[in-house]
């Protein structure tokens, strides 16, 4: 039977997601950001920004950047000649967002499920109002569902409430399944994103699978792509003797890692993710944007983003 709860913490409506359009416009993900901002390099932005479309070849002009001249042509000519491009109108984003059943945890503020949710909300409502066309990737246990970017609100509101029936399903009583590899995730994520995309990568990235660094770093050259592990802070420090009673509202378990075998595979299993993350985000320069579910989702992409100031304490690794 499936849980009967409201609880926003536990569980997102479409609605929930929906009121998030307003407080997104406040988020920039644009490729110029704050100097705090985890998407900003040292002295340029992380982001490529949009894309280039070539419109001509002319000959050159005193006020044109020298930069621009297309030295071949010039040299077959006798002619100084350049390159003439204009940007593109809007740049393309795929928000890849997590909710199988390993994401169905919390032992704070809110389960790691319904955080993926509301991020992947505020992102996408972000991106349509900078006027930049937004798709996503839902992962479930079952499979994934797929939607190419499109400018089109109606289009992420059909996203969002594909989010909200896969968040929902969500629950203690789920059946066992076979969790979803990153390797099937990040090969879609391929097929729909071959270049000048903008991914986010929404997860606590739980099976990852033996072509993950691979498909990863083909992503990487030719698209930006920012990682955002989400994580419970109990996967920081797993504290020997922890006993927590987990909900979903309306079945409960136990969890007691008193078990010193339990204890040690936990925290063996959030100590190799949390290394493979780093390991991607040092060897493919990828920016790292940690989510914690034990506080509001909002204020944490507003300091991710550089908006606010960071604070202390916060948790930055997957679990």
């Amino acid at each position: 039977m499936k849980p009967t709860t409201t609880d926003p913490r536990i569980h997102v409506d479409l609605a929930h997601l929906q009121a998030l359009e307003g407080p997104a416009q406040t988020l920039n993900l644009l490729p110029r950001q704050p100097a705090r901002s985890v998407l900003a390099g040292r002295h340029t932005s992380r982001l490529r920004g949009r894309g280039l479309n070539f419109e001509e070849l002319r000959e050159y002009w005193p006020t044109d950047d020298v930069r621009a001249i297309d030295w071949k042509v010039t040299a077959r000519t006798g002619e100084p000649h350049v390159r003439v491009y204009t940007e593109e109108r809007d740049r393309p984003a795929l928000i890849v967002v997590d909710q199988r059943m390993s994401m169905f945890f919390g032992t704070r503020h809110a389960m790691k499920s319904v955080t993926a949710a509301e991020a992947a909300a505020l992102a996408a409502f972000a991106i349509l109002h900078q006027d930049d066309r937004v798709g996503g990737i839902l992962v479930r246990d079952d499979g994934l569902y797929a939607q190419r970017p499109q400018r089109n609100r109606r289009a992420l509101i059909r996203f969002l409430t594909e989010l909200a029936h896969a968040n929902g399903a969500l629950h203690a009583d789920a059946p066992p399944a076979a969790p979803t590899s990153l390797d099937t995730v990040l090969q879609a994520v391929a097929n729909l994103a071959r270049r000048d995309h903008l991914i986010l990568l929404i997860s606590d990235f739980d099976v990852i699978g033996p072509a993950s660094d691979r498909v990863l770093a083909g992503l990487a050259r030719h698209n930006d792509v920012i990682l955002m592990p989400v994580a419970d802070p109990s996967s920081e420090s797993m504290p020997r003797g922890f006993v927590s009673a987990i909900s979903d509202g309306d079945r409960q378990a136990t969890l007691d890692t008193s078990d010193r075998g339990i204890h040690d595979a936990l925290d063996r299993f959030n100590r190799e993710r949390r290394v493979a993350i780093e390991r991607w985000q040092r060897r493919y320069g990828l920016p790292l944007a940690p989510l914690s579910a034990a506080e509001e989702t909002l204020p944490q992409l507003r300091r991710l983003l550089g908006l606010v100031p960071p604070v202390k304490g916060t948790v930055h690794g997957p679990g």
